[in-house]
């Protein structure tokens, strides 16, 4: 060790690897990066990664025109997996790699793909927690917010949030609806927000599939429509941002765990690497409510 330190001398990973028949290299599939919850996940995973020795190739699933191209390209690295999250392209890509008998892992997906494992946030959980949280707090008129046309993640919420209302309803008294937007950026939230408060009859409780939305509903709550947050209306997010602790929103949310989504999917990917056989696996990861200011 010595002399390699004295001559500089650098392991070469790549010849190592042909020579083991065996890559270390695994394909991480996101969308989002100016998105803050889909970039502390993609940190999350990485991290994991490297914690079992594997090396992360990051391909930006933005562009649908580059996405099919760039996921083919990452065959020819011989990566030894990948890693699909909520933002990522169609199943039928995904199907490619598991014909190649590499092992496929998503993040807060539908599939029905054998032999791919997923990886779920308790979204069923989370949404009856909001909607108890938002009666608890005296609303009675609620709304969801979030794109379910395009999102799996928004469509298990608004699903969970429709069967929490029946469950609290009591004598016609809870009264729900739901809205579906383009996204969950900030801009849908405020786009939201005009189509709700320029109706009637108002809401005076909201949960949004995304923190991202929520932010964007109060601003233009508060500054375009005059009302309280809390106060003439209650808001419940989910992701748990850095911003939505911040004290201008002080946001109750669904906090989702990261951490514990990142290590359950490296975990299943590196027991499909050493055995890729078997039936497709599902564990879901437990959401915390976080009770702040906006829904008291």
């Amino acid at each position: 060790m010595q002399a390699a330190r004295a001559l500089g001398y650098q392991v070469n990973l790549i010849a190592r690897e042909m020579i083991m028949q065996r890559s270390s290299m695994v394909g991480v599939v996101t969308a989002g990066f100016e998105n803050p919850f889909r970039a502390k996940l993609l940190a999350q995973i990485i991290s994991a990664l490297s914690r079992h020795a594997l090396t992360p190739l990051v391909l930006n699933a933005e562009d649908p025109r580059q996405i099919k191209q760039s996921l083919e390209m990452l065959l020819s690295y011989r990566i030894t997996g990948i890693v699909m999250t909520s933002a990522s392209p169609p199943l039928s890509l995904a199907r490619q790699y598991l014909d190649y008998r590499i092992p496929v892992t998503m993040i807060n997906r539908a599939a029905n793909l054998p032999g791919a494992d997923i990886v779920l946030s308790d979204n069923e959980a989370g949404a009856s927690s909001a909607v108890r949280m938002l009666a608890n707090a005296g609303a009675r008129r609620l709304v969801f917010v979030g794109p379910t046309r395009t999102s799996f993640s928004a469509k298990a919420r608004a699903e969970g949030f429709t069967r929490a209302v029946e469950k609290l309803r009591e004598g016609g008294t809870l009264h729900a609806a739901t809205l579906i937007t383009t996204s969950d950026t900030y801009e849908s939230g405020v786009a939201a927000a005009h189509a709700i408060f320029q109706g009637t009859p108002q809401p005076d409780g909201v949960f949004c599939s995304s923190d991202l939305l929520a932010l964007g509903l109060i601003d233009t709550a508060r500054h375009q429509y005059g009302l309280r947050v809390p106060g003439d209306l209650c808001v419940v997010g989910f992701d748990d941002i850095p911003a939505s602790g911040f004290e201008n929103y002080q946001l109750t949310t669904i906090r989702q765990d990261t951490a514990g989504l990142a290590n359950a999917a490296i975990s299943m990917l590196t027991e499909r690497i050493d055995a890729f056989s078997g039936e497709s696996r599902t564990r879901v990861v437990p959401v915390e409510l976080l009770v702040r200011k906006s829904c008291t």
